[in-house]
């Protein structure tokens, strides 16, 4: 019986941290507001987060590869849409929530022409801790999906 109760008393912990941070994904998110300097495959590139339109939306820019994406919550889950260097504009609801990691799968995109034609169909954040972050982001083009890893530190 106390095995059982025990047993049952982590599940409901654990349960009950998913629900809290569920609620929290937007503002986790917001804390990462500042400049930071992403190490990828193809060298290093700056990622600036800003909180805008008084505090309700999370702008991200990629500075070299000119592109955004921009975070909101929508209902009790948070959304985002990628404005593409490839001319489309993916969006993506968060999915799973961790502690340390969000997942976005895709939606739909406007300016999409195609099925085939190449974009960003999800997105894993990893806080590794309040000045480190991982997004894995996935292109697909033809059917066939890529993974694309930023290494994140921040500088200011």
């Amino acid at each position: 019986m106390k095995r059982t109760m025990f047993v049952s008393c982590l599940l409901l912990a654990a349960m009950n941290t998913t629900a809290a941070f569920a609620g929290s994904d937007f503002d986790r998110l917001k804390s990462l507001a500042g400049e930071w300097e992403a190490t990828t495959t193809e060298g290093k590139t700056r990622v600036v987060y800003q909180v805008i339109s008084n505090g309700t939306a999370l702008l991200e820019t990629i500075v070299n590869e000119n592109m955004v994406s921009v975070y909101h919550p929508d209902g009790d889950t948070t959304f985002m849409t990628h404005y593409c260097g490839a001319g489309n504009q993916p969006r993506m609801r968060a999915k799973a929530a961790t502690a340390n990691t969000m997942t976005f799968e895709y939606v739909d995109a406007a300016n999409l022409k195609g099925k085939t034609d190449g974009h960003m169909t999800g997105l894993v954040i990893k806080f590794v801790d309040a000045n480190h972050v991982t997004q894995e982001w996935t292109w697909n083009e033809a059917g066939k999906e890529t993974t694309s890893t930023f290494h994140l530190q921040r500088i200011k």
